[in-house]
């Protein structure tokens, strides 16, 4: 059946997935045991910092799982594969260039700040080096980011569901939103990690045998090559070809918006910034927990790429007209096309369920970030103050089931992209990048005014929206695909945010000295200095040696695909 080009395209109506008995039992063997996480999470909650950041209380290898659990969402799995589906090996570039670095950078430069001043989310840190200003607009802004990429892997989900059991897709999204909104009500951040952790493990459990599958259909490594060669040409199945400034390309980019939009702006941007990533490392026991938590992390990071942009891959080689009106199938549609294909009964049933633990972990993420900011930092600092703690875990509670109930709503923009990564990196530049400028220049320059962090957030967050709806949407500036836009994007915030900040410092007065302890490099507080506790000193407890084995490693990846 062919899409009309005038319709949407969700899921393709031909995409169900022939599963039985088998694959329904594990699947709700799945739900049971998530379900039961939760009930068994709540047993422990007692206080708000039980509530929101599990008591700061869990070992390193947990909050490490955790951590690449909460990002193997829909940016993961559908997102990338849908990548590498339309720009084929590029999609290296978003581990080893657009992760690992900022990973190990937020690890050893930034955990110390963060975990050392006791602050509950990333917007609080703004209200400690700058000003109220700056803390809300990061707060209101975080909050509506939260809810927006919520939305995209509920979305995701329910193309799974969708696929799974012919359900409409809006009783999919609905249906899954409530799986999400019951075990985090029920046990807050402690059963979103603890479920994170398991679902780590079921992902891989469902995506390692559809790459196995995958190039066994191809003809292995060297048929694939051969094939996307043939109908894409070289650069197709290269990290770096056709990079050269001037040079065309099918991610429509060139190395210098490659390595400053994607490397440096939108990577650190994300990691460093991104309190659904940075909540699980303040959950940690202690400084050196937190600290190996990202680096952690980095090492599984490494190799995801391969279980992601392979099946991808296939699925530009297996329909060649991927993505277009004429072959009914959207980028998006790279992994359950696969799924239907290739795996027989039992393992479809281990793989759906990988998929839908993917999108919940990513979900949960999202939404236990969201509750915590709202109710730490918009509600109980500006609306709702000085109240017992027990009422700001009820209303945790609640505003978790409004996040849920807006996710849906944002679920359904997300549908309108056959590329749900592009949208993804778009909104990271709208509101990450502006973030991030933020705290390089005020935790790296004293003289940066408490009035610079409120005027440089909104002067990056508009530049990126500037850039991409008007110069590129317009036609004004010709960039030839969404990704490429992103990244210019990306660098337009960060640039015009840093300026304003600049220019608004030399006109502002800056934060006492005294005030700025533990706050900006090369300072130090009583909270940012700890004894290594007992075994420390083993090399795997050092956060310097993992960060810059983590580095080592990506880079040895990444040379066989940059030729």
């Amino acid at each position: 059946m062919q899409t009309p080009p005038y319709a949407p395209a969700y899921l393709a109506a031909e995409l169900r997935l022939p599963t039985n008995g088998l694959d329904y039992t594990i699947l709700g063997i799945y739900f049971a045991v998530v379900l039961g996480i939760g009930f068994a999470a709540r047993r422990s909650v007692r206080t708000s910092l039980d509530f929101f950041l599990s008591g700061r209380s869990l070992p390193a290898w947990i909050t490490g799982l955790a951590f690449i659990s909460a990002n193997l969402a829909a940016t993961e799995i559908l997102g990338m594969a849908a990548n590498s589906a339309q720009y084929g090996a590029y999609t290296v570039h978003w581990y080893w260039i657009g992760a690992i670095p900022a990973m190990v950078f937020l690890g050893l430069v930034m955990m110390p700040f963060y975990y050392g001043s006791k602050v509950r989310s990333v917007p609080e840190f703004l209200l400690l080096r700058f000003d109220k200003g700056a803390h809300l607009l990061s707060s209101i802004l975080f909050a509506f980011a939260a809810i927006l990429i919520a939305g995209v892997n509920l979305y995701a989900l329910a193309i799974v569901v969708e696929a799974l059991l012919g359900w409409p897709q809006w009783v999919a999204i609905v249906v899954a939103g409530f799986f999400v909104l019951a075990y985090i009500t029920l046990g807050g951040l402690s059963s979103a990690i603890y479920n994170e952790v398991l679902q780590f493990f079921v992902i891989l459990a469902a995506l390692i045998p559809l790459v196995v599958l995958s190039l066994k259909k191809v003809g292995g490594w060297d048929g694939l090559t051969h094939k996307l060669n043939a109908a894409h040409g070289d650069d197709f199945t290269s990290a770096w070809g056709g990079t050269g400034i001037g040079h065309a390309n099918p991610l429509g980019a060139n190395w210098l918006t490659i390595v400053l939009g994607l490397g440096f702006v939108l990577s650190f941007g994300y990691w460093t910034t991104n309190f659904a990533e940075v909540q699980r490392a303040l959950s940690a026991k202690n400084l050196s927990a937190a600290q190996r938590t990202p680096l952690i992390a980095a090492f599984p990071k490494i190799f995801i790429v391969f279980l992601v942009m392979i099946p991808g891959l296939v699925a530009a080689a297996l329909v060649p007209n991927i993505g277009s009106s004429t072959s009914g199938l959207q980028y998006n549609d790279a992994i359950p096309y696969l799924m239907q294909e290739l795996l027989p009964n039992g393992v479809l049933g281990i793989a759906v369920t990988g998929l839908l633990a993917a999108f919940m972990a990513g979900m949960a993420a999202n939404v236990s970030s969201f509750n915590t900011v709202f109710t730490n930092d918009i509600w109980a600092k500006y609306v709702v103050k000085d109240r017992e703690d027990a009422y700001y875990v009820r209303f945790g509670r609640l505003i978790t089931a409004i996040g849920v109930l807006a996710s849906v709503g944002t679920a359904f923009l997300a549908s309108s992209f056959s590329n749900i990564m592009s949208y993804l990196q778009t909104l990271f530049s709208f509101f990450n990048v502006p973030m991030f400028v933020v705290f390089v220049v005020g935790m790296f320059w004293k003289r940066a005014s408490v009035k610079s962090g409120f005027w440089g957030l909104l002067a990056g967050t508009t530049a990126a929206m500037v850039n991409y709806f008007v110069l590129y949407k317009k036609g004004i500036v010709d960039i030839p695909t969404d990704q490429g836009a992103n990244f210019v994007s990306a660098i337009a915030g960060f640039v015009a945010g840093a300026v304003v900040m600049v220019a608004v410092s030399l006109f502002t007065r800056p934060k006492p000295a005294e005030e700025l302890r533990g706050l900006v490099y090369g300072t130090a507080s009583p909270g940012m200095a700890e004894a290594p506790a007992p075994g420390d000193e083993a090399w795997y407890r050092r956060p310097a040696l993992l960060g810059w084995g983590a580095v080592v490693l990506a880079a040895v990846c990444y040379i066989p695909f940059s030729f």
